[in-house]
């Protein structure tokens, strides 16, 4: 039997997750109204339940997450919770905190969030033997750390492969409630790793001013889908819970297209859902929301990530410009700009800045308002108005179900038989008395046009088959009337016979890896340090939030490196680097200062708060 693999969206709410779904994911992971990792990406149950019914006409799951860490008061809560999503049919649930393997749980799936240190093949291997039947793997980890982790658990595997990067290993960064009241893993990351600093050595020379020098590219492993499928991945995500119509139909599509192209004639793998879409757009990743595109460490470290000058979104290259005329500009490829595109490039003080295409007139450029520009500047397009409307048509991606219609005649009238692409069967019959035809041309032809004709239904017919024994008269009103009820009892027939794998999750005693958990375990609640304790824990350190030390916290863990940036990694850069930074180093924003630990043999770096001590290791 094919393994199955799959694409996976973000929905933000209900027609998002069903634009993705028509643009060919075959799942979708989405918010619930408490408990999940983005606050201001919220559903309620009712949304969640008319998503569930749309997803598994498909065969397509809905994911719901339950990703933050939880407070002793909001357990029972997010219990009941679980209950109502079992109810309507979600097909498993994402979640971090360890506090709900201990609750009294229906038999729902449970998939361990990126949030729970999923990183090294013991963890993962815990995971799996405790009855997480899918594990979504840390963003940091390269292909042969991947095959290690599957070669130690046939657990189902998820990474992610577009969007947004965080930093920092995913539950482990502390910068947003250091720096206030929100965290990051209570739903309310302030996202002070896209905001512009000042580093400074040893010394108090400042090295750079004013750039986000912890803001990295977005992702892009389109390329990597097969490499990833034999390293062990089985569910390939997107980032982008927040994000709008125009990026989730436009990153789903492109990455239906580039997992169909590899599934094709293959042997051992297939699509995880059912139907095809059909598109009246060319998906392009960069006609998305992006900072520019990196493989991350998938292939190892091998080149610079940093996305310095802006947080914001870089877009879709043009070209360079070549003159400035009157107020407009004059750039390469300007053919393919359109009125209302938004423009992005570095002015001349060295800022990211951008501006709106009013109109062009022959080969000029007309912002609404002008910036003077150098000749030379690098143009990027990052709002494609005319792109932007054509995706966001609710026909630019449509889902259509295949199935075959055969049409026979019965002893008092005439019957209709539809199935699908996966074998469900509908039909219907109705009475007519039998008249030929007034002339010798078959009706046949055009019983046939009118049976095609699946019009709004999630159906595409794909064969028709009439068997009659004469060349019998219909009126077209009776066709149509046959095929609509056939078509319609067939969609019922699809969400009821859809089959939701359970599983009943039971407590285990098998040891955990460690025997110590710090801080970066997130135990926040006494149901999550009770299951700790029982797989032989013995020192269980409170969640940053509950005990967090102002001034003297390590904030972050990331394998992203400022040294290596800059171009002054001792390991990897030793001959061209030049002299040594004198550290520590310090990023200063404002007020908050933070100082930069670099631990080169796990090839990490450490971000602390500014009266941390810290020592450093010899880095040769």
């Amino acid at each position: 039997m094919k393994k199955k693999v799959e694409i996976l969206s973000p929905a933000k709410n209900l027609v998002q997750g069903m634009a993705a779904i028509n643009a060919g994911a075959d799942a979708v992971y989405i918010g619930a109204p408490q408990f999940g990792a983005r606050t201001n990406a919220t559903n309620s149950i009712e949304d969640i339940e008319e998503l569930v019914k749309y997803a598994h006409l498909f065969k397509a799951q809905v994911f719901v997450v339950v990703n933050t860490i939880l407070y002793d008061h909001e357990l029972e809560d997010c219990k009941k919770l679980i209950h109502q999503l079992y109810a309507i049919g979600v097909d498993a649930l994402i979640v971090q905190d360890m506090a709900i393997m201990e609750m009294d749980l229906p038999p729902i799936v449970i998939h361990a969030s990126t949030q729970a240190n999923n990183r090294d093949p013991k963890h993962v291997k815990f995971l799996a033997d405790a009855g997480m039947k899918r594990v979504v793997l840390a963003r940091e980890l390269n292909l042969d750390q991947i095959r290690d982790i599957k070669n130690a658990t046939d657990v189902e595997l998820e990474f992610f492969v577009s969007g947004a990067l965080c930093v920092s290993f995913s539950g482990n960064c502390y910068m947003s409630i250091a720096g206030g009241e929100r965290s990051a893993n209570r739903g309310s990351c302030a996202q002070n790793c896209r905001l512009p600093y000042n580093l400074i050595d040893g010394t108090g020379k400042t090295l750079i001013s004013n750039s986000h020098l912890l803001s990295i590219k977005d992702l892009d492993l389109s390329d990597q889908l097969p490499n990833l499928i034999e390293a062990g991945i089985t569910s390939f995500k997107i980032e982008g819970r927040l994000k709008d119509m125009v990026y989730v139909k436009n990153n789903t599509s492109y990455l239906r297209k580039k997992l169909d192209a590899f599934l094709e004639n293959n042997d051992t793998y297939q699509k995880a859902s059912s139907g095809r879409t059909f598109y009246n757009f060319e998906a392009e990743m960069d006609r998305s929301f992006n900072r520019g595109y990196t493989d991350y460490f998938v292939n190892k470290r091998t080149e610079k990530i940093g996305s310095w000058e802006s947080p914001k979104s870089q877009g879709q290259l043009i070209g360079k410009l070549l003159e400035v005329k009157a107020n407009g500009y004059v750039i390469e490829n300007y053919e393919t700009l359109n009125n209302g595109d938004g423009l992005y490039f570095i002015n001349e003080h060295g800022q990211p800045d951008g501006a709106q295409i009013n109109i062009i007139i022959n080969d000029i450029v007309v912002p609404n308002t002008f910036k003077p520009l150098k000749p030379g500047t690098v143009i990027y397009r990052n709002s494609d108005a005319a792109f932007n409307r054509l995706v966001e048509r609710d026909d630019s991606a449509i889902r259509k179900i295949g199935v075959k219609l055969k049409f026979t005649e019965t002893k008092t009238g005439f019957d209709l038989e539809a199935i699908d692409e996966d074998g469900h069967k509908s039909r219907s019959s109705f009475v007519q008395e039998k008249e030929l035809a007034k002339n010798e041309e078959s009706t046949i032809p055009n019983i046939k046009k009118n049976l095609s004709k699946t019009g709004g239904t999630p159906f595409i017919v794909d064969d028709i088959t009439v068997e009659f024994s004469k060349n019998w008269f219909l009126p077209i009103s009776k066709i149509n009337e046959i095929r609509r009820v056939v078509l319609e009892q067939l969609i019922d027939i699809r969400v009821n016979e859809y089959h939701r794998e359970e599983f009943q999750i039971k407590k285990t005693d098998h040891p955990y890896p460690v025997s110590q958990l710090d801080f970066t375990y997130n135990v926040s609640n006494n149901l999550a340090r009770a299951f700790y304790k029982r797989h032989g824990v013995t020192e269980i350190e409170r969640a940053f939030e509950l005990q967090w030390d102002p001034g003297k916290s390590r904030v972050m863990t990331t394998k992203y490196c400022v040294k290596y940036e800059l171009g002054k990694c001792a390991r990897y850069q030793r001959e061209t680097m030049g002299e040594k930074v004198v550290e520590p180093l310090t990023l200063k924003h404002g007020e908050n200062e933070y100082k930069l630990k670099f631990n080169c043999k796990p090839c990490e770096m450490e971000i602390w708060e500014k009266d941390a001590e810290l020592e450093f290791e010899d880095e040769d």
